[in-house]
C-alpha cells in the first residue's frame, strides 16, 4: 500500500524532533520519508504522571491527548461522573499452570504502581476507584509451557480494575487477557518483566457492540529481558488502550504488535509510547487495521522518545492501514524524539490505503472470485501478526474473528 490520504477521511501524519544527528541513524518519515519538526513529546503532555486524579483537568477534547476520542461516549470515565456500580462485579475465571499463583489484594500492595504511573485521567479514575487488585506471579526461573489464562466478562454498569502481571527473574510465560461481555471498564494493567524473563502478553477486546473500555498497559523491562505484547481489538463501541514501555536496565527488548478491526460507527484508539531512557535497549512495533463501514474510525498513535542517557538504542515503529469501504477513517501519527546521535538506528512509518489492485487482479486471474481474492488479502495482511502469538489455540481463535469480520462486508 502507498502512504496515501485516502478520500474517506485518513490521515497520516508524523514527526522527528531530533536533538543530535549521529552516525547509524535511520530517520524515517512516514512511509515516504517526509517530516515535520512539531513539539516534542515531552512537552505535549502538560500534566505531569500521577496516582491521584484531581492532579489532571477534565479533558476537553482540545488536548493533544484526547483531540481523536468522542469524549461523549467514554460514559463518564473522563469528569468523573461515571461511579462503579452498587451491585455485582465483572466475571473473572482464571486458568493458571502450575507453579503460577494468582492473589486478590488491597490498595496497599507494594507491587502496585511499581510499572509505572497513570498518564491520563482515566487511568488515575481508574487507580483511585478500584477496591481490590488481581496479581498473578509467575516464580522466578520458572518456564510454563502452557498459557496464564484471564477470561474478564463484562456483566455491565461501570467498573475500574487494576491487574499486576509479575513475571520473576528468567521466567518464561504467555498471558492472555480475554475481554467479553459489556460495560463500562477503566483499567490499569501492569506488567513486570524481571532481569532475563521473557513475557508475551496478549490483550484480546472482543466486546459486545455498546461496551466501552479505556486500559493503560504499563510494561517495565529488566535488565536482558524480552517483552512482547499483542493487543487485539475487534469489539466494543469505543475502546481506547494505552501500551506504555519503560526499561529498568541495559539489555531489555520490546516488541509491541498490533491489530485491530473497525466497523461501522466503532472508535478504536490505541497510543503507545516507549520511553528509552536506558542504553543498549530495543523496541519494534508493527500495528495494523482494517476498517468498513459508515464512521468506523480507527486511530494510532505511536510516541518514541530517546532520552540523552539512551545510547545504543535501536527502534523502529510502523502502522499500516486497510480501508474496505468508504465513509471509513484513519488516523495514523508515529512520533520519534532523539536527543542522543550515538544510536544503532530509529525510524518509523505509517500507510493508509484501499486494496492492492495488483494483487487482486493477480489472483482473479486464477479463476478465484473476486470476493474471496479480498479475503485473502486480508488474511494475509493480519496472518503475519496472528503467527506473533506462538500460541495456536489462540492464533486459529482470531483468525476465525477476522473470517467473521470479512464475511459482514467484504
Amino acid at each position: 500500500m502507498a502512504d496515501v490520504n485516502t478520500p474517506t477521511g485518513s490521515t497520516t501524519a508524523g514527526s522527528i524532533e531530533v536533538g543530535t544527528a549521529g552516525a547509524g541513524a535511520q530517520l524515517a518519515g512516514p512511509g515516504t520519508g517526509r517530516a515535520t519538526v512539531q513539539q516534542p513529546i515531552d512537552a505535549r503532555v502538560a500534566v505531569k504522571p500521577s496516582f491521584d486524579v484531581n492532579d489532571f483537568p477534565v479533558p476537553t477534547g482540545r488536548e493533544e491527548d484526547w483531540r481523536f476520542t468522542p469524549l461523549h461516549r467514554l460514559g463518564g470515565l473522563h469528569d468523573g461522573s461515571a461511579v462503579s456500580a452498587a451491585k455485582g462485579e465483572d466475571k473473572v475465571e482464571l486458568s493458571l499452570p502450575d507453579g503460577v499463583t494468582a492473589e486478590t489484594v488491597g490498595r496497599d500492595d507494594a507491587r502496585l504502581g511499581k510499572a509505572g504511573t497513570p498518564v491520563d485521567r482515566v487511568a488515575a479514575q481508574a487507580f483511585s476507584a478500584f477496591e481490590q487488585a488481581l496479581v498473578v506471579t509467575v516464580p522466578k526461573e520458572t518456564v510454563l509451557t502452557e498459557p496464564v489464562k484471564i477470561d474478564v466478562h463484562g456483566e455491565g454498569g461501570t467498573r475500574f480494575a487494576h491487574v499486576v502481571i509479575d513475571v520473576k527473574p528468567f521466567a518464561e510465560a504467555v498471558v492472555v487477557i480475554n475481554h467479553t461481555g459489556t460495560g463500562t471498564r477503566a483499567a490499569n494493567v501492569e506488567l513486570l518483566i524481571g532481569d532475563g524473563a521473557k513475557l508475551t502478553f496478549v490483550s484480546v477486546q472482543d466486546w459486545e457492540r455498546d461496551a466501552v473500555h479505556a486500559a493503560q498497559q504499563t510494561a517495565l523491562v529488566g535488565r536482558d529481558a524480552s517483552f512482547k505484547s499483542v493487543v487485539v481489538t475487534f469489539g466494543g463501541d469505543l475502546v481506547r488502550i494505552h501500551p506504555r514501555v519503560n526499561y529498568a536496565a541495559p539489555g531489555g527488548e520490546a516488541e509491541l504488535f498490533g491489530l485491530y478491526f473497525a466497523d461501522a460507527g466503532q472508535h478504536l484508539e490505541h497510543r503507545l509510547v516507549i520511553d528509552h531512557d536506558t542504553p543498549h535497549c530495543r523496541s519494534n512495533v508493527v500495528y495494523k487495521g482494517a476498517l468498513q463501514g459508515q464512521d468506523a474510525h480507527a486511530v494510532w498513535v505511536g510516541d518514541v522518545l530517546i532520552r540523552a542517557a539512551a545510547e545504543g538504542t535501536d527502534t523502529y515503529e510502523h502502522n499500516r492501514n486497510l480501508v474496505l469501504t468508504d465513509g471509513a477513517r484513519v488516523d495514523s501519527i508515529p512520533n520519534l524524539e532523539i536527543e542522543t546521535g550515538e544510536i544503532v538506528g530509529a525510524g518509523h512509518a505509517s500507510a493508509t490505503g484501499r486494496f492492492d489492485d495488483e494483487q487482486l487482479f493477480y489472483l482473479q486471474a486464477r479463476g478465484i472470485p473476486a470476493d474471496e481474492a479480498r479475503r485473502l488479502v486480508v488474511r494475509g495482511f493480519f496472518a503475519e501478526l496472528v503467527q506473533q502469538i506462538g500460541v495456536a489455540e489462540i492464533q486459529d481463535h482470531l483468525m476465525e474473528k477476522i473470517e467473521a469480520e470479512l464475511e459482514a462486508a467484504v
